[in-house]
């Protein structure tokens, strides 16, 4: 089979000598179409918090754009380690586009009740359930082995360039011209992001063809993979809490912003932007010279970076203090995603990618609605301030448990041993397996 035929079963990941074109012109479809996706979550988010000012809002619209991505996770993941992943992201990013395009057309026809637009939102959700796991998945099979640390990076830092971008475009466009153009950008951008993805040579996995399993016995072969691997069941553990005490409540600092310092648009625009710009020089570090820093390590202190400039955006006792640690909080998420990422790519084998990835969607899906159904609510209750405070309080107790539990140290030290020796392009050897597996 030719690198030319992207249906040709393949086992391994990398796709052989053409990796630098293929991993360009991948990156650069899904950063195109990843700006119009932000440009449209700024823009609603924005819409919601400035119509209600009301943190039970927040929560609602928190649910409505990654709960139903949680759900179609589950069978996302299977669905991406049965079929050609390139194929799923494009069908996926398409329908995401059409979803956006009527309601483009609705709003211009003056449908703009509030749950129409959540709706959209969801619809946009259940795309994404589809999309990311597979995403996630077809890395793996576009770069080698040795460079998935630096194209994560470089993905991440692109990522972040973009958010950088994004909220500065949704501001300026959102401010002068409101929601409904920002729709058809994003509609533009998806179009654009499936035409170069439709240039990249990605490899069927040959495990689909030999399948003889239902979609309910990969589900459940990933869910026991997972309970039974020390490692990628800790990292899933730490992660969702990190989402549940971290991520929630950065989605009501707009909501701070607006009772404590005003509701224009550029104040939560530049807010973003501190956001985005740590982001991008987060990315451009991991990437460059903390490529091959320890993965686990930079996990570790970046959790406790969380929680520390959380509990300062609490304290912040002005504006541009509280852009300050919006910086920091930026830097430091490619220090944890990139090699949480990477750990997850190196520890598990190609053909449960899929459904691995999936679980981490649904942890990433999920733990966001249900924390922010705690703490939209308490927003209307109690000050912002208040609650930053204690979720970074909390995620320092629980990066103490989770290191000092024995499980907690069997793993870390299991990461560092895959790390120290990377395993096969293949997945996990025999012998780091049985090592990692509890």
């Amino acid at each position: 089979m030719t690198e030319s035929d992207p249906t040709a079963p393949s086992s391994t990941a990398p796709v052989g000598e053409h990796w630098k074109r293929n991993v360009t012109l991948f990156l650069s479809g899904q950063t195109v179409s990843l700006f119009g996706s932000m440009l449209v979550q700024y823009a609603v988010m924005w819409y919601v918090t400035f119509e209600t000012r009301s943190g039970l809002a927040v929560a609602i619209y928190a649910l409505a754009a990654f709960l139903p991505q949680g759900i179609v996770s589950i069978f996302g993941g299977v669905i991406a380690d049965r079929m050609n992943r390139r194929v799923l992201v494009m069908v996926a990013d398409g329908t995401i586009a059409v979803v956006t395009l009527v309601l483009a057309f609705l709003m211009l026809n003056g449908v703009t009740d509030l749950w129409i637009i959540l709706l959209a939102v969801a619809a946009r959700s259940v795309g994404a359930g589809f999309q990311t796991p597979a995403v996630q998945a077809m890395i793996p099979q576009i770069a080698p082995p040795d460079q998935l640390m630096r194209v994560n990076g470089i993905f991440g830092t692109i990522q972040s360039a973009m958010a950088l971008l994004a909220p500065a475009a949704a501001g300026a466009i959102f401010g002068l011209f409101g929601l409904i153009p920002l729709f058809f950008i994003d509609t533009i951008t998806a179009a654009i992001g499936i035409g170069f993805l439709a240039l990249v040579a990605v490899p069927t996995l040959a495990s689909i063809s030999e399948k003889t399993t239902s979609y309910r016995q990969d589900l459940v072969e990933g869910f026991r993979y997972i309970w039974n691997h020390g490692v990628v069941r800790w990292l899933l553990v730490l992660f969702a809490i990190i989402f549940l005490l971290t991520v929630a409540p950065s989605f009501i600092t707009p909501l701070m912003v607006a009772r404590s310092f005003g509701t224009e648009v550029w104040m939560v625009a530049v807010l973003e932007v501190a956001f985005s710009v740590g982001m991008l020089l987060g990315g451009a570090l991991v990437s460059t010279v903390l490529a091959k820093r320890s993965r686990i390590g930079l996990i570790l202190f970046s959790i406790f970076g969380f929680a520390v400039f959380t509990i300062a955006l609490g304290l912040s006792p002005n504006l541009w203090v509280f852009y300050g640690f919006m910086f920091v909080i930026g830097l430091l998420v490619p220090l944890f995603s990139t090699p949480f990422m990477t750990l997850v790519q190196e520890t598990v084998p190609p053909d449960k990618h899929g459904r691995v990835f999936s679980y981490v969607g649904i942890v990433m899906a999920l733990a966001t609605p249900i924390g922010m159904t705690i703490f939209g609510p308490l927003a209307d209750v109690i000050s912002v301030q208040l609650l930053l405070v204690c979720a970074g309080l909390l995620t320092i107790v629980v990066l103490v448990i989770a290191v000092m539990v024995p499980s907690g140290r069997a793993a870390i030290a299991a990461a560092r041993a895959t790390q120290a020796d990377p395993p096969a392009p293949g997945g996990v050897g025999e012998a780091s397996e049985s090592e990692v597996s509890r």
